[in-house]
Parts: C-alpha cells; sequence; structure tokens
C-alpha cells in the first residue's frame, strides 16, 4: 500500500446499527455525506457508491473503537479496498483543533476524511487485517482474571467453613478441590466416614498428590472452629464448578494460542523471546499478539509508547509537576510488559543487576520495575528487529 497515490479519503463512522460516510478529494470538494445500514445491502449500496474511482486510489479510514466496524472492514478488504483504523486521540486531537462543539455521526466521518487527507503520507503501509491472534490472547487473559477472581472467592468462604485446611494443605490441588465440592465445610467432613472422605478425594486421579490421609482430614475437621453454615457451603461448591470450568477454558485458549502461532510461523519469534531467561511460552505469545509486526515500530521509542510507559512531565511557569507513564497506550501489552519484567528481575541476571543499580541509586520498587521495562523493550525490539537471541557475555552485555 502506497500512501502517497491516494487521492479519495473516506472517513467512516459507525454506530450498532447504521454508519456514516464522508468521502473527499480535499477538505473543500466533498464527493458524498451518506448514511448506510448495518446490512449486507448496506455494505452493497456503500461499496457502490465507491465504484466510480479506482479502488487503489481510494483510502477508507474510522477511528479505534468498539467492534462494530470489523465486519465492513472485513467485506471491503476482501473486495481490495484499503482499510485503516486510526489511533482515537489522534482524532480527537484533530477534531478538537477546529473549535467546533457539534458532534455527529456525519461530522465525525467528516472530520476522519479531513485528518485522513491531511495525514495519509504519515501513515504506516499497513491495510486493515482481522486481529483473531490478539482475540484468542485476550479472551485467555480474561479467563486468567476471572480465575485469580473465583480463586479469591474461594479462600474467602473457607476461611469461615474450614480455615484450619489451608494452613496444612494446597487447597487448589485437584483432590482436594473434588473434596470439598462433596463436603464443603469442617462440619459436613466432620459428619462423613472415613470411607466417604477418600471416594470424595480421588487420590488416583492426574496430579499431584495429596499430603493428607482421609483420617487426618477428619480429624483437623472435628478440632476446626467452624461452625454451621449451609448457604456458605453451597456457594463454595459452585464457585468450585466455576473454577474447574475456567480452567478448561483456559486450557483449551491455551492450546488454540499455540497453534496460532504454529500456523502464523511465529515460533521463531517465541524461541528469540524466551531465550531472555525469565520470559516463558504463555507471556511471549501474549507479548507478540498485542505488538503485532514488530516492523510497525521504527524506532524503540515507539514500542514503549505503544505500551504506554513513556514518561510525561507537565510544567507551567514554575510549576513543575511530578513524572509519570502516560498510560495512553496499550493496557494489555503495558500488563504482559510488567510480568516479563518482573520475572527478568527474577531470573535474568542481567536485568536483575540494572533492577539492583536502580534501587541503589533511589527508585522505588515501582519505578525500578518501570525501568527494567524500558530496557527489555529496547532489547526485545532489537532482538525481533535483527531476528538474533539474547545472550550475555562476561562483561554481563547483551550480545544480539
Amino acid at each position: 500500500m502506497n500512501n502517497k497515490n491516494f487521492n479519495v479519503f473516506v472517513g467512516i463512522d459507525i454506530s450498532k446499527d447504521s454508519f456514516s460516510a464522508c468521502a473527499l478529494t480535499n477538505p473543500q470538494n466533498i464527493l458524498f455525506e451518506e448514511k448506510f445500514p448495518m446490512s449486507l445491502q448496506g455494505f452493497k449500496d456503500f461499496s457502490k457508491r465507491l465504484s466510480r474511482f479506482p479502488k487503489n486510489s481510494i483510502l477508507i479510514a474510522k477511528e479505534s473503537s468498539g467492534c462494530y466496524y470489523i465486519n465492513l472492514f472485513a467485506y471491503l478488504s476482501q473486495r481490495h479496498f484499503h482499510c485503516i483504523v486510526l489511533n482515537p486521540l489522534l482524532v480527537n486531537k484533530f477534531w478538537t483543533a477546529t473549535l467546533r462543539k457539534t458532534k455527529t455521526d456525519r461530522t465525525d466521518a467528516k472530520a476522519i476524511a479531513i485528518m485522513l487527507y491531511h495525514v495519509h503520507k504519515q501513515l504506516p503501509d499497513k491495510s486493515f487485517l482481522p486481529k483473531d491472534f490478539r482475540d484468542i490472547a485476550r479472551e485467555r487473559e480474561r479467563i486468567a482474571q476471572q480465575i485469580a477472581t473465583v480463586k479469591n472467592d474461594i479462600e474467602k468462604n473457607l476461611v469461615v467453613l474450614f480455615p484450619e485446611l489451608e494452613r496444612i494443605v494446597n487447597i487448589y490441588n485437584s483432590s482436594i478441590l473434588k473434596l470439598l465440592s462433596v463436603f464443603p465445610s469442617a462440619y459436613a467432613i466432620k459428619n462423613a466416614s472415613i470411607e466417604q472422605i477418600n471416594n470424595a478425594l480421588c487420590t488416583e486421579t492426574a496430579g499431584r498428590p495429596v499430603n493428607i490421609n482421609a483420617q487426618q482430614i477428619k480429624s483437623l475437621a472435628k478440632e476446626s472452629i467452624a461452625q454451621y453454615w449451609p448457604v456458605r457451603e453451597l456457594i463454595l461448591v459452585q464457585k468450585i464448578k466455576e473454577l474447574f470450568f475456567l480452567e478448561e477454558q483456559l486450557e483449551f485458549f491455551t492450546n488454540m494460542l499455540r497453534e496460532f502461532c504454529e500456523e502464523a510461523s511465529l515460533c521463531q519469534d517465541i524461541e528469540i523471546l524466551k531465550s531472555i531467561k525469565g520470559v516463558g511460552d504463555i507471556t511471549a505469545m501474549h507479548f507478540l499478539a498485542e505488538v503485532g509486526d514488530i516492523e510497525r515500530f521504527n524506532s524503540p521509542k515507539k514500542l514503549i509508547a505503544y505500551c504506554g510507559i513513556d514518561p510525561t512531565v507537565y510544567e507551567s511557569g514554575r510549576f513543575k509537576g511530578k513524572s509519570k507513564i502516560s498510560k495512553r497506550g496499550n493496557r494489555h501489552l503495558r500488563r504482559i510488559v510488567w510480568l516479563m519484567s518482573i520475572g527478568v528481575v527474577m531470573h535474568n541476571e542481567y536485568f536483575r543487576e540494572y533492577y539492583n543499580k536502580r534501587r541503589a541509586e533511589g527508585l522505588v520498587f515501582k519505578k525500578a520495575i518501570l525501568a527494567v521495562a524500558h530496557k527489555l523493550l529496547r532489547t526485545v525490539w532489537a532482538m525481533l528487529t535483527k531476528k538474533q537471541p539474547f545472550f550475555v557475555n562476561h562483561t554481563l552485555s547483551p550480545c544480539f
């Protein structure tokens, strides 16, 4: 896609049931402004409206928001129209510069078309592509967060129903969870037979063996301070069922993520990232899903800004505000980079030494980790750009 060859600029503003489009060759020459239904006929009518212009002269854009545009842009891309998605911060900045307060779908579409006319030469040469890989990664991330919430709920209920149990065993051992799904409290276990407890434990199932037997659990229940809470018992049983279901879903999406990486030929990039001690399979896959093509970023500074950990400073006259990260980038990527930074500080001598150096200079924990994150992103950008793995020489300097 050569951005310099376009002379028809189309801005689109989409809602659930319709989309407004504005086409122009320059801000003074509007070709058409029209509203179309979000239906197959609406897509066809819009495509027909554009058919009187050569396809290689048309550039279509909308701001990134929601998911309503995906089917429309997929439809247009399949018919060889050039479609791009704009950063909403840039669109908003351009729109507020006009000093106009009127905001409708029609004016938004016009503003996007005018902005496209002015900035199209500076836009990256990337057409719209469905973000399937990213969607899989984000769904897996959402499920992992749900699992953390459910586990927290299980612990809260167990503190009331059988507080002594979590002090001596891992309550997330599959055998213990199966026991609690049948006998969800000290009161219930106390009134069960040894044989019933043994059967509920299912010690022969896959997973780590439990380090406690039925007799010990029953003895512990008899000495428990827990009282009889029937409603909490029902809640705990349902929470355990929910946890089992979510863990199945997590495994499903993890496998799907791995399969997608193999199909998209990302195995080399994953191995490059894993060459940094402290970065594992899952974090590497999530990182690549959020970053996409590393060639989108012509410098590590742009990758850092996309992550939203670039510093911002507010100064006015004699006032100088505190420096903090912008948080304007991809929040999902920011979370992954934070986890990667924690991992490399724990397991990688090179990054741990840098972290200790920044702490010795007076940085608090979070700021020191952010400093590591900056260094890590610069390192990763160089590695993926050069397609070289990470290794450190005897002077603790990275070589790639």
